[in-house]
Protein backbone atom coordinates (compact mmCIF):
# COMPACT_ATOMS: atom_id res chain seq x y z
CA UNK A 1 0.00 0.00 0.00
CA UNK A 2 2.50 2.28 1.03
CA UNK A 3 4.12 1.76 -2.56
CA UNK A 4 0.95 2.52 -4.21
CA UNK A 5 0.76 5.51 -2.37
CA UNK A 6 3.77 7.06 -3.35
CA UNK A 7 3.57 5.50 -6.92
CA UNK A 8 0.36 7.83 -7.25
CA UNK A 9 2.21 10.82 -6.15
CA UNK A 10 5.38 10.24 -8.13
CA UNK A 11 6.13 13.27 -10.80
CA UNK A 12 6.87 12.88 -14.91
CA UNK A 13 9.26 14.86 -16.23
CA UNK A 14 9.27 16.12 -19.95
CA UNK A 15 12.31 16.49 -21.56
CA UNK A 16 12.96 17.98 -25.32
CA UNK A 17 14.15 13.91 -25.93
CA UNK A 18 9.63 13.02 -25.39
CA UNK A 19 8.90 15.54 -28.15
CA UNK A 20 8.35 15.26 -31.41
CA UNK A 21 11.50 14.60 -33.93
CA UNK A 22 11.88 14.89 -37.74
CA UNK A 23 10.03 12.85 -39.80
CA UNK A 24 6.79 12.02 -36.99
CA UNK A 25 3.36 12.20 -37.97
CA UNK A 26 0.42 13.30 -35.74
CA UNK A 27 -3.21 12.97 -35.65
CA UNK A 28 -5.01 15.33 -34.04
CA UNK A 29 -9.02 14.57 -33.31
CA UNK A 30 -11.34 17.41 -32.32
CA UNK A 31 -14.97 17.32 -30.19
CA UNK A 32 -16.59 20.24 -31.84
CA UNK A 33 -19.42 19.62 -29.23
CA UNK A 34 -18.17 18.26 -25.90
CA UNK A 35 -20.81 17.41 -23.07
CA UNK A 36 -21.27 20.21 -20.69
CA UNK A 37 -20.31 17.91 -17.72
CA UNK A 38 -17.07 17.98 -18.96
CA UNK A 39 -14.70 20.54 -17.53
CA UNK A 40 -10.90 21.11 -17.37
CA UNK A 41 -10.99 19.74 -13.66
CA UNK A 42 -8.43 20.72 -10.36
CA UNK A 43 -5.10 21.92 -10.69
CA UNK A 44 -2.50 20.00 -7.53
CA UNK A 45 -0.49 16.72 -7.28
CA UNK A 46 -2.41 13.16 -7.68
CA UNK A 47 -5.40 14.51 -10.60
CA UNK A 48 -7.46 11.95 -12.38
CA UNK A 49 -8.86 13.51 -15.33
CA UNK A 50 -11.43 11.67 -17.32
CA UNK A 51 -11.84 12.99 -20.81
CA UNK A 52 -12.61 9.16 -22.28
CA UNK A 53 -16.54 10.18 -23.32
CA UNK A 54 -14.80 12.68 -25.93
CA UNK A 55 -15.74 11.67 -29.86
CA UNK A 56 -14.09 12.46 -32.62
CA UNK A 57 -16.00 15.57 -34.64
CA UNK A 58 -12.98 15.71 -37.29
CA UNK A 59 -9.35 15.01 -37.51
CA UNK A 60 -6.36 17.03 -38.46
CA UNK A 61 -2.55 15.75 -40.07
CA UNK A 62 0.61 17.66 -38.49
CA UNK A 63 3.63 16.63 -40.53
CA UNK A 64 7.12 17.14 -38.88
CA UNK A 65 9.79 17.83 -41.16
CA UNK A 66 13.24 19.13 -41.86
CA UNK A 67 13.22 23.12 -42.29
CA UNK A 68 16.10 22.19 -45.39
CA UNK A 69 13.93 22.47 -48.73
CA UNK A 70 10.46 24.20 -47.26
CA UNK A 71 9.39 26.79 -49.04
CA UNK A 72 10.71 29.90 -47.13
CA UNK A 73 13.73 27.85 -45.43
CA UNK A 74 16.27 31.27 -46.48
CA UNK A 75 14.24 32.99 -44.54
CA UNK A 76 15.36 31.61 -41.02
CA UNK A 77 18.69 30.88 -38.98
CA UNK A 78 18.66 28.62 -35.79
CA UNK A 79 15.57 26.35 -36.51
CA UNK A 80 15.44 22.55 -36.70
CA UNK A 81 12.23 21.81 -37.29
CA UNK A 82 9.32 22.22 -39.05
CA UNK A 83 5.49 21.39 -38.80
CA UNK A 84 3.45 21.41 -41.92
CA UNK A 85 -0.01 21.62 -40.92
CA UNK A 86 -2.21 21.62 -44.07
CA UNK A 87 0.76 23.80 -45.87
CA UNK A 88 1.24 26.32 -43.30
CA UNK A 89 4.84 25.63 -41.97
CA UNK A 90 5.91 26.83 -38.62
CA UNK A 91 10.06 27.17 -37.88
CA UNK A 92 10.89 26.00 -34.59
CA UNK A 93 13.98 25.38 -32.41
CA UNK A 94 14.10 22.67 -30.51
CA UNK A 95 16.09 22.30 -27.57
CA UNK A 96 16.97 21.34 -23.90
CA UNK A 97 15.78 24.45 -22.85
CA UNK A 98 12.19 25.14 -24.82
CA UNK A 99 10.32 24.94 -27.85
CA UNK A 100 10.88 28.24 -29.77
CA UNK A 101 8.49 28.86 -32.56
CA UNK A 102 10.48 31.85 -35.11
CA UNK A 103 7.97 32.34 -37.40
CA UNK A 104 4.84 31.00 -39.20
CA UNK A 105 5.50 30.62 -43.62
CA UNK A 106 7.06 33.83 -45.06
CA UNK A 107 5.79 36.14 -41.57
CA UNK A 108 9.42 36.14 -39.65
CA UNK A 109 9.13 37.05 -36.19
CA UNK A 110 11.47 39.28 -34.77
CA UNK A 111 12.19 37.46 -31.84
CA UNK A 112 11.36 34.15 -31.17
CA UNK A 113 8.95 33.17 -28.51
CA UNK A 114 8.79 30.36 -26.41
CA UNK A 115 6.05 28.02 -27.47
CA UNK A 116 7.02 25.34 -24.73
CA UNK A 117 8.90 25.95 -22.03
CA UNK A 118 11.42 22.67 -21.17
CA UNK A 119 12.40 20.91 -18.90
CA UNK A 120 8.46 20.43 -17.48
CA UNK A 121 8.36 19.65 -13.80
CA UNK A 122 5.63 19.88 -11.65
CA UNK A 123 5.42 23.53 -10.01
CA UNK A 124 7.36 25.39 -13.02
CA UNK A 125 6.55 28.81 -13.27
CA UNK A 126 7.87 31.00 -15.98
CA UNK A 127 7.25 34.02 -18.02
CA UNK A 128 8.40 34.65 -21.88
CA UNK A 129 7.97 38.76 -22.91
CA UNK A 130 7.11 41.41 -23.38
CA UNK A 131 8.82 40.13 -27.07
CA UNK A 132 7.91 42.02 -29.86
CA UNK A 133 7.00 39.26 -32.28
CA UNK A 134 5.96 41.47 -35.87
CA UNK A 135 7.08 44.57 -36.67
CA UNK A 136 6.34 45.35 -39.92
CA UNK A 137 5.50 47.84 -43.11
CA UNK A 138 2.90 47.86 -45.35
CA UNK A 139 2.56 49.87 -48.20
CA UNK A 140 0.79 49.10 -52.22
CA UNK A 141 -2.50 47.13 -53.45
CA UNK A 142 -3.13 45.67 -50.37
CA UNK A 143 -3.05 48.11 -48.24
CA UNK A 144 -5.20 50.67 -49.91
CA UNK A 145 -7.98 47.61 -50.28
CA UNK A 146 -7.71 46.44 -47.04
CA UNK A 147 -8.05 50.64 -45.40
CA UNK A 148 -10.01 52.07 -48.52
CA UNK A 149 -10.59 55.91 -49.35
CA UNK A 150 -14.05 55.91 -47.17
CA UNK A 151 -12.25 54.65 -44.18
CA UNK A 152 -9.37 56.94 -44.43
CA UNK A 153 -12.00 59.78 -44.23
CA UNK A 154 -13.58 58.66 -41.25
CA UNK A 155 -9.45 57.97 -39.75
CA UNK A 156 -8.86 61.45 -40.64
CA UNK A 157 -11.45 63.59 -39.96
CA UNK A 158 -12.36 64.13 -43.90
CA UNK A 159 -8.50 65.14 -43.97
CA UNK A 160 -7.31 62.39 -46.22
CA UNK A 161 -8.73 59.91 -48.45
CA UNK A 162 -5.38 57.70 -49.05
CA UNK A 163 -3.82 54.88 -46.89
CA UNK A 164 -0.22 55.36 -47.98
CA UNK A 165 2.07 53.45 -45.04
CA UNK A 166 0.71 51.03 -42.38
CA UNK A 167 3.20 49.92 -39.60
CA UNK A 168 1.72 47.04 -37.52
CA UNK A 169 3.21 46.14 -34.21
CA UNK A 170 2.57 42.40 -31.78
CA UNK A 171 4.02 42.20 -29.20
CA UNK A 172 3.24 38.93 -27.36
CA UNK A 173 3.97 37.99 -23.16
CA UNK A 174 3.04 34.75 -22.56
CA UNK A 175 3.21 33.12 -18.80
CA UNK A 176 3.31 29.08 -18.34
CA UNK A 177 2.46 27.21 -15.18
CA UNK A 178 3.07 23.53 -15.01
CA UNK A 179 -0.49 23.28 -12.12
CA UNK A 180 -1.24 20.04 -12.31
CA UNK A 181 -0.10 16.13 -12.45
CA UNK A 182 -1.63 12.75 -12.65
CA UNK A 183 -3.19 10.45 -15.39
CA UNK A 184 -5.47 11.41 -18.02
CA UNK A 185 -7.91 8.89 -20.16
CA UNK A 186 -8.87 9.63 -23.43
CA UNK A 187 -10.07 7.45 -26.11
CA UNK A 188 -6.52 6.25 -26.37
CA UNK A 189 -5.89 4.94 -23.18
CA UNK A 190 -4.49 6.92 -19.47
CA UNK A 191 -1.32 8.48 -19.42
CA UNK A 192 0.91 9.78 -16.52
CA UNK A 193 0.87 13.69 -17.52
CA UNK A 194 1.72 17.01 -16.50
CA UNK A 195 -0.62 20.14 -17.21
CA UNK A 196 0.64 23.03 -18.41
CA UNK A 197 -1.59 26.43 -17.68
CA UNK A 198 -0.75 29.05 -20.28
CA UNK A 199 -1.72 32.84 -20.57
CA UNK A 200 -0.41 34.68 -23.78
CA UNK A 201 -1.87 37.93 -23.96
CA UNK A 202 -0.98 39.95 -27.49
CA UNK A 203 -0.75 43.54 -27.55
CA UNK A 204 -1.12 45.26 -31.52
CA UNK A 205 -0.58 48.78 -32.00
CA UNK A 206 -1.77 50.11 -35.75
CA UNK A 207 -0.18 53.29 -37.07
CA UNK A 208 -1.36 54.31 -40.88
CA UNK A 209 0.14 57.50 -42.49
CA UNK A 210 -2.90 59.15 -44.23
CA UNK A 211 -2.59 61.94 -47.09
CA UNK A 212 -4.63 63.69 -49.24
CA UNK A 213 -4.11 62.87 -52.94
CA UNK A 214 -5.09 66.60 -53.82
CA UNK A 215 -3.30 68.34 -51.32
CA UNK A 216 -0.25 65.86 -50.85
CA UNK A 217 -0.74 67.04 -47.01
CA UNK A 218 -0.68 64.22 -45.02
CA UNK A 219 0.20 62.45 -41.08
CA UNK A 220 0.45 59.93 -38.97
CA UNK A 221 -2.77 58.51 -37.44
CA UNK A 222 -1.77 56.39 -34.60
CA UNK A 223 -2.92 53.59 -32.34
CA UNK A 224 -6.01 52.86 -34.57
CA UNK A 225 -8.34 50.62 -33.01
CA UNK A 226 -9.02 47.53 -35.37
CA UNK A 227 -12.38 47.81 -34.83
CA UNK A 228 -12.67 50.86 -37.03
CA UNK A 229 -10.80 49.16 -40.33
CA UNK A 230 -13.75 46.80 -42.03
CA UNK A 231 -11.06 43.74 -42.82
CA UNK A 232 -9.81 43.77 -38.65
CA UNK A 233 -13.47 44.35 -37.46
CA UNK A 234 -13.01 41.09 -35.74
CA UNK A 235 -10.51 41.32 -33.62
CA UNK A 236 -9.13 43.04 -30.94
CA UNK A 237 -6.29 45.16 -30.32
CA UNK A 238 -5.59 43.27 -27.57
CA UNK A 239 -6.07 39.84 -26.12
CA UNK A 240 -5.56 36.87 -24.05
CA UNK A 241 -5.61 33.25 -24.96
CA UNK A 242 -5.86 30.80 -21.58
CA UNK A 243 -5.18 27.47 -22.03
CA UNK A 244 -4.18 24.18 -20.58
CA UNK A 245 -2.75 21.27 -22.14
CA UNK A 246 -1.81 17.59 -21.00
CA UNK A 247 1.62 16.24 -22.10
CA UNK A 248 3.23 13.07 -21.42
CA UNK A 249 6.72 11.74 -21.87
CA UNK A 250 5.82 8.17 -23.24
CA UNK A 251 7.32 7.43 -26.07
CA UNK A 252 4.51 6.29 -28.17
CA UNK A 253 2.90 10.27 -27.98
CA UNK A 254 5.37 12.46 -28.68
CA UNK A 255 3.16 15.15 -28.50
CA UNK A 256 0.22 16.81 -26.91
CA UNK A 257 -2.65 14.32 -24.91
CA UNK A 258 -5.07 17.38 -24.80
CA UNK A 259 -5.62 20.87 -25.12
CA UNK A 260 -8.48 22.89 -23.95
CA UNK A 261 -8.73 27.14 -24.67
CA UNK A 262 -11.15 28.45 -21.47
CA UNK A 263 -11.71 31.85 -20.31
CA UNK A 264 -10.86 33.99 -17.38
CA UNK A 265 -13.04 31.63 -15.42
CA UNK A 266 -12.33 28.37 -16.81
CA UNK A 267 -15.49 27.62 -18.71
CA UNK A 268 -14.66 26.24 -22.05
CA UNK A 269 -14.74 28.13 -25.10
CA UNK A 270 -13.18 26.23 -27.93
CA UNK A 271 -13.29 22.38 -28.94
CA UNK A 272 -11.69 20.38 -27.63
CA UNK A 273 -8.12 19.09 -29.32
CA UNK A 274 -7.16 15.70 -28.70
CA UNK A 275 -3.89 13.06 -29.48
CA UNK A 276 -5.24 10.67 -32.03
CA UNK A 277 -3.90 7.59 -33.76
Amino acid sequence: LAFIGLNALAQITVTDADLVNIGDVVYQAYDANPAGSLNVGNAGMGQSWDFSGLQVSYTDTLLFISPVGTPNANLYNNVNICMDDKGSITYFDKSSTGLYIHGISDTVFNSPALFLPLPLTYGLTISDGPIVVIEQIITGPFLSTAIPPATVYVLTNGLGNSADTALIQVTNTTDFEVDGSGTITIPLGTYDVLRLKTIQNTSSVLNVYCSDTVSGMGAWINNIPFSSIPILAGFSNDEQEIKYQWITNDASVKFLLAEIVVDSLDNIVNKYNLHHL
